[in-house]
């Protein structure tokens, strides 16, 4: 079945200071076509990280480039790399284009997944776009400022037992184990993650970073990477209909800004 969508792949705004913002997974479009062979539950995108463009509203005041994926995780996975390959082998994980929730039920209906032919299409519509945009953006930066940086912004429901046991902490910092960016900018944001008061943090658990993370952040190359995942009751309902809890975020908010300022802090002191 031939892959069709007539959503661009995603949004992009420009800034003027040496940090990229991306967010692949907070898309909910979902073509007709395929909506139509999806479950009811999947047609609800329920594994979206849902309003963090809200979350991180203050990114333009910051001075940041913004990369905002358009289409749902389920069409195909922006954090997960081009062939598929598993992020944390010997664990449970969702593939390029999912064929089942992190509840772990199934999201076509009549079992009709995706072939590698369709999987190939939709990696050629979405993901190679989006990935060529965030390499283009990081060599612009890069180019014009001498050093660059890359926040992976993610948020998940706090408790999924298919991945991990309990309840996750709230904000997840990952560096790919210490490769994605210069260890004194993961240990600056470790103290400011635990200075939050109320939310519970760790460097390197569960999430690592994914794909993008990995692939792209080459500190020795002067691009610096860092993914956050944070839980969604953090500042959002975790269940349907998923809605935005302004009470909850503003609570979150700050320190999410106190680290982003951080990340430009480190990369233009650094390059200085």
């Amino acid at each position: 079945m031939r892959f069709i969508t007539t959503e661009p792949p995603f949004r992009f705004r420009a800034g003027k200071r040496p940090l990229l913002i991306s967010m692949p997974h907070v898309g909910t479009h979902v073509p007709p076509q395929l909506a139509a062979r999806l479950t009811d539950e999947a047609r609800q995108v329920p594994d979206t990280d849902w309003h963090l463009e809200r979350l991180y509203d203050f990114a333009d005041e910051l001075g940041a480039s913004v990369l905002v994926a358009t289409h749902s995780r389920y069409v195909v996975d922006l954090n997960r790399p081009p062939d598929g390959a598993s992020l944390y082998p010997g664990q449970s994980v969702t593939g390029l284009c999912p064929v089942d929730t992190f509840d772990d039920t199934p999201i076509y209906a009549a079992g009709d997944v995706p072939d590698e032919a369709e999987v190939a299409e939709r990696r050629e519509a979405i993901w190679q776009p989006y990935h060529r945009q965030l390499a283009d953006e990081l060599a612009r930066l890069k180019a014009q400022h001498g050093i660059a940086a890359l926040w992976d912004a993610h948020s998940i429901r706090s408790v999924l037992p298919r991945f991990f046991e309990g309840r996750l902490p709230d904000l997840n910092l990952g560096t790919a184990n210490g490769a994605s960016c210069d260890p004194a900018l993961a240990q600056r944001l470790k103290q400011i993650a635990g200075e939050a008061n109320g939310f519970s943090s760790v460097l390197n658990g569960r999430f690592t970073g994914g794909y993008i993370t990995r692939h792209h952040g080459q500190p020795a190359q002067g691009v610096h990477a860092v993914q956050l995942e944070m839980t969604q009751c953090s500042y959002m309902q975790e269940a349907l209909p998923f809605d935005y809890q302004p009470e909850v975020a503003q609570r979150v908010q700050p320190h999410v800004r106190r680290m982003l300022e951080a990340v430009l802090d480190f990369v233009e002191r650094k390059h200085d």
